[in-house]
């Protein structure tokens, strides 16, 4: 089967490359002498800039961020096999995409077909009359009081029976942990008891390897591969002959749908029995209001998750990087920390005003999905004249527009909080600034934006005030070296991120 895998993936990408350099050998061989003087990567017939989207395939996100930047206007047309795509990190080109135009660029085919499999209709991968029904009825249970205070109580539950005796345990017996694991582990239970009203109990001391995690990571990497697969119908062969990673995909989404359904039927046997439940989670909330439909429940609940369980675990994995290497900026959070409070458990996190602003900062530098793409719908013109054809995929870069020196300032590079305060003239205390979405689009824009906005924030504040209240979280790396940013639908620090944890006295 492997053999097999293999020979159909290497037939189907050699072909049309050994037909071209044949044909062209004499050129390609000057021109690749020469292309590195440039800042732009060539483009041939037929396979486009598919030499140099090979060369760069492990550092995918910084290389398109450097083109970007360094283009006019912010935008820059790179041409794959077979198509284009339009990279942008232009503010007024970001507000065209998703809010004035928004009803040309839609999620489009491509991302339906590559994640159907695993989301099928749900929110993230609707569009259309489809996706403004769900946003409709997600909307109006996200903007209830009662679902506020149930996530307060699941977050902070989990900060003091899981995470923080874990993190003493490591400090006290003086262990390298890995943090983004430990990050990602809290960040599953949370919205697993959010979205389901089900605990996985994933963040345990044994660190268990949690059958429905494991089979929603296989699911979430498989299917964002297929976006980088630079001829598609290699995994759809691969997929109709069920071998490999596709069947590996197959298998992994079978067990998260099955898992999902499973919690569905016993949710609404449940609601059955009792006139009311004490559980406000998504789950019981879409079923009480009528919509019943398991297929339906199954596809946006585990959307839900999908958007949940690495977003807020990545920001929050490259926020202890940034703090740990500015130590002014730890001070001033530790010391809003225990202005606010001197208990384990914060019930207000709102006046957290620099804690808010150091967790923007670090979320331009590195946000959670650095790049995001729509489809058009039809023939189109970007507001700074490139022409856009129906079909092309349009991706708005956040990674790229955390870096604009225009916007920024030439400290881009620093890690600086105070950029997003001003100080109030009479009283003289911080008021935060925020930035408009299409200059900062970490969270979306227009009608998509983010509908768990707050809720991460109320996550990561409580995950900030907990741990550095107690611990330092300390990187346990050699000297000098730097974490590599990576990304998969949402970042990760590639190898994950080894710390000791240090009680503070």
């Amino acid at each position: 089967m492997l053999t097999l895998e293999l020979s159909t993936s290497i037939l189907f990408c050699i072909i049309p490359l050994l037909c071209f350099f044949f044909v062209n050998f004499k050129t390609i061989l000057t021109n690749l002498l020469t292309s590195k003087s440039g800042k732009f990567p060539r483009s041939y017939p037929l396979i486009g800039s598919y030499l140099s989207i090979l060369e760069n395939k492990e550092r995918r996100i910084q290389w398109t961020s450097d083109l970007v930047r360094s283009s006019p206007n912010l935008t820059f047309t790179l041409h794959r096999p077979g198509q284009s795509m339009v990279l942008t990190a232009n503010p007024s080109t970001v507000q065209h995409i998703l809010k004035s135009h928004f009803h040309i660029y839609q999620k489009g085919d491509l991302f339906r077909t590559n994640l159907s499999d695993f989301l099928g209709q749900g929110i993230f991968n609707a569009d259309g009359n489809n996706w403004k029904f769900q946003r409709q009825v997600s909307s109006h249970e996200f903007n209830t009081r009662s679902l506020r205070k149930f996530v307060e109580n699941v977050v902070d539950t989990e900060i003091s029976e899981r995470l923080i005796p874990i993190l003493s345990s490591a400090a006290a017996n003086q262990t390298v942990i890995d943090f983004q694991d430990i990050l990602q582990r809290f960040s599953f239970d949370n919205i697993c008891k959010i979205a389901f009203g089900y605990d996985p109990a994933y963040l345990l001391p044994s660190l268990p390897e949690a059958k429905f995690a494991v089979a929603f990571e296989d699911a979430t990497r498989i299917s964002s591969q297929r976006f980088n697969s630079p001829l598609p119908l290699v995994w759809k062969i691969k997929r109709a002959l069920n071998i490999g990673s596709e069947r590996k995909l197959r298998e992994a989404v079978g067990e998260v749908r099955e898992f999902a359904k499973e919690i569905i039927k016993e949710k609404k046997q449940e609601l059955k029995e009792k006139s009311s439940i004490d559980s406000v989670d998504l789950l019981s909330r879409f079923l009480s209001s009528g919509h019943s439909d398991e297929d339906f429940v199954t596809d946006i609940v585990i959307s839900f998750i999908l958007a949940g369980r690495d977003t807020t675990s990545a920001a929050l994995t490259w926020f202890f990087w940034l703090v740990f290497g500015n130590p002014e900026v730890e001070k001033k959070i530790l010391e809003e920390i225990k202005e606010k409070s001197e208990s384990p458990v914060y019930d207000e996190v709102k006046d957290m005003i620099y804690t808010h602003a150091s967790l923007c900062e670090s979320m331009r530098l590195y946000p959670p999905v650095p790049t995001d793409t729509k489809e058009a719908t039809e023939d189109d013109v970007l507001p700074d004249g490139t022409v856009v054809r129906k079909g092309t995929r349009v991706t708005y870069h956040p990674y790229a527009m955390g870096r604009v020196e225009e916007v920024w300032g030439l400290d881009w590079a620093d890690f600086q909080p105070e950029r997003w305060l001003e100080k109030d003239g009479v009283s003289g205390k911080w008021n935060f600034v925020a930035k408009d979405s299409y200059t900062y689009p970490v969270f979306q824009a227009g009608p998509r934006i983010c509908l768990g906005k707050e809720m991460a924030f109320l996550q990561m504040k409580r995950v900030v005030a907990g741990v550095l209240r107690r611990f330092r979280v300390v990187p346990a790396m050699e000297e000098g070296v730097e974490p590599v940013f990576t990304a998969y639908l949402t970042s990760k620090m590639k190898g994950g991120f080894p710390v000791r944890i240090i009680e503070r006295i």
